[in-house]
């Protein structure tokens, strides 16, 4: 535990996989074994404990981390998962997705393993997404606004990961470029739209970890394996 607790910083490709969507069990076994970092255990719709257990159940014999991101942190599970890692949308100008929802984890289960916890501060960029349209995110943002909200992340709130997220369509780069010049100390994170070698390329060169994860419901393992040869 502490071990992966401590390795997450150098991972360079993540695999997002949703319990909302189904694989069978060639295609776990080669997301598994694709060469990814590690597994993000992460929806933002229909997602339930049951569904989370079952994928988790999937993937556990492997010996790849195992990382759940709850879309609720009152759902989220720590049963055999190596980290939690939890969003904070700083782009929201509600403020249960800031720190409201966190609160009543809290209140909720006063026995969280905060050891396992890593905090991430989200930019949700894609006004279309599930997590954009629940959360009321502020997306048309400019690329100095979305530095300065990278700043603060890391400078003020000391979130140890910035997550720019565009959920499902692949943001511009001068964007994700922005941020990685903003920020000093903290890990990078770009998710959305890489479905081939190229883009994982072109966000690799500015964020410190690249997410893939509807690629691999709609391009096939193929895809993925390439998006993990292009940035490690």
């Amino acid at each position: 535990m502490t071990g992966t607790h401590l390795k997450w910083k150098n991972w360079a490709h993540v695999t997002k996989l949703d319990p909302d969507k189904h694989l069978d069990a060639a295609a776990v076994e080669a997301v598994a074994t694709s060469g990814t970092d590690a597994i993000l255990l992460s929806g933002t719709l229909n997602v339930t404990r049951e569904n989370l257990a079952d994928l988790r159940e999937q993937v556990e014999d492997y010996g790849i981390p195992l990382v759940v991101e709850p879309a609720d942190p009152e759902g989220a599970v720590f049963e055999g998962v190596d980290l939690l890692f939890v969003p904070s949308v700083l782009n929201t100008p509600d403020a249960r997705w800031v720190v409201g929802k966190h609160q009543q984890w809290a209140l909720a289960c006063p026995e969280i393993p905060w050891e396992q916890v890593v905090p991430e501060a989200y930019i949700v960029l894609n006004p279309a997404s599930a997590v954009g349209r629940v959360t009321r995110a502020v997306c048309d943002l400019k690329p100095a606004e979305v530095a300065a909200y990278a700043r603060c992340a890391e400078h003020y709130f000391h979130f140890p990961i910035v997550y720019i997220e565009y959920s499902g369509t692949y943001g511009d780069p001068a964007v994700v470029r922005a941020a990685s010049e903003a920020i000093t100390g903290a890990s990078l994170y770009y998710g959305g739209g890489i479905d081939s070698a190229e883009r994982a390329a072109e966000m690799g060169r500015y964020a410190d970890t690249i997410v893939v994860g509807n690629a691999v419901y709609e391009k096939g393992v193929e895809t993925l394996k390439a998006t993990v040869k292009a940035v490690q």
